[in-house]
């Protein structure tokens, strides 16, 4: 026999001794096998689990796994979880229930990644949102994840009332997905919106921007108004598209049930975007027409924010009078009044931008 192939069959078996040494190494912990009941004591479970010897299941193990035990029968096919490779007697320690957790958290996961939608029973309902259990595991739904019907519109926010909108589906079955699973955590997070968007994206690719549209309001809250503009679609106006002047409620604009016209302004990730008034003639392009820079103007004081003071020069064009022009806010406050008619002189003038800074006291400063 020539030395090269004396040199192939060393390698050869050392390479087969290696996979049977391998082979035959103890099972990791925390991984999840499959073996054969072969013996029932009464305490004590026995399992065939090749090829590496067997497996028990006793202890705390057999206690916390007892609502299982009672179904098994030697001979049966089961699947564990690796907890312990080193007792005393030589057996593999394995736990049923935490493989049982095991699967089903695996089981979470591929219903994410195949966004798989159940029917689950809702148990209660806090001020967040409700409560699902899903194959022994609670999870929760949080109400910005409920479909339009479901939502509890609540004007002003009330907490205690969304909470009375929520109790009334405690007890209906609805349909979700999975979208979040933490087994470390033990957290399951459910939403009841549609996981393919498929019904919506065919309704919402009927519109375009620039489409002129009549919806009834479903909703009024802090930051704008809510749209039905048809069965399985809704829209938001944002505060800031209600109208061309200053804003602070919505509530003074709109009520549930009024049929109001809108104007689609963008329509991205199966969401679509309202305004009221861009069907309103925009104020800033007549105001371009009228003032320029260092113009002096009259204005109403009509808010305070952290900047300084918003003066309203016409219906929807305000200017900001800036807080660094009087040193403090206490000392705006002295000089400008809410309500009240003061003239300023225009610093920066951008019609496009919807934007104008105003000067109070340009009079000092020319003297200066």
């Amino acid at each position: 026999m020539s030395k090269q192939i004396i040199e192939k069959e060393v390698v050869k078996k050392n390479l087969m001794s290696k996979f049977l040494d391998e082979s035959l190494l103890p099972p990791v912990k925390e991984s999840i096998v499959d073996g054969v009941v072969i013996a029932i004591a009464k305490n004590s479970i026995f399992v065939n689990l090749p090829p590496w010897g067997t497996g028990i299941i006793f202890g705390k193990e057999y206690i916390n796994a007892r609502d299982l035990v009672k179904k098994i029968n030697i001979g049966d096919k089961i699947t564990g979880k690796i907890v312990g490779n080193d007792n005393q007697e030589g057996y593999i320690e394995i736990s049923l229930k935490e493989a049982k957790q095991a699967l089903i958290w695996g089981d979470a996961e591929n219903a994410i990644r195949d966004k798989k939608v159940f029917e689950l029973s809702v148990k209660e309902a806090n001020k967040g949102g409700l409560m699902l259990m899903w194959q022994g595991i609670a999870g929760f739904l949080p109400a910005s994840q409920l479909k339009t019907e479901h939502y509890p519109r609540i004007s002003n926010g009330d907490k205690d009332r969304i909470l009375d909108e929520l109790r009334k589906l405690v007890g209906q079955k609805i349909s979700v997905a999975i979208i979040g699973a933490n087994a470390k955590e033990d957290k399951l997070i459910f939403s009841e919106k549609d996981p393919n968007n498929i019904e919506k994206e065919k309704i919402i690719d009927k519109y375009n921007v620039g489409d002129e549209l009549e919806g009834e309001v479903t909703g009024v809250i802090d930051f704008g108004i809510f749209i039905k503009i048809e069965e399985g679609l809704e829209g938001l106006v944002h505060i800031s598209e209600i109208d061309w002047g200053l804003v602070e409620n919505p509530h003074e604009f709109a009520k549930v049930g009024d049929k109001i016209k809108v104007k689609v302004i963008e329509v991205k990730d199966n969401k679509i975007s309202l305004s009221i008034k861009a069907l309103k003639e925009n104020p800033w392009t007549e105001a371009a027409k009228k003032y320029k820079k260092d113009d002096i103007v009259s204005g109403v004081i009509i808010k305070f924010n952290k900047h300084g003071a918003l003066a309203s020069i016409e219906e929807g064009v305000a200017g900001l009078v800036h807080i660094s022009e009087f040193g403090s806010e206490e000392k705006l406050r002295e000089k400008l009044e809410l309500g009240k008619t003061y003239n300023f002189k225009i610093s920066i003038f951008n019609p496009k931008e919807q934007k104008m800074a105003l000067i109070f006291n340009f009079e000092e400063k020319k003297e200066e």
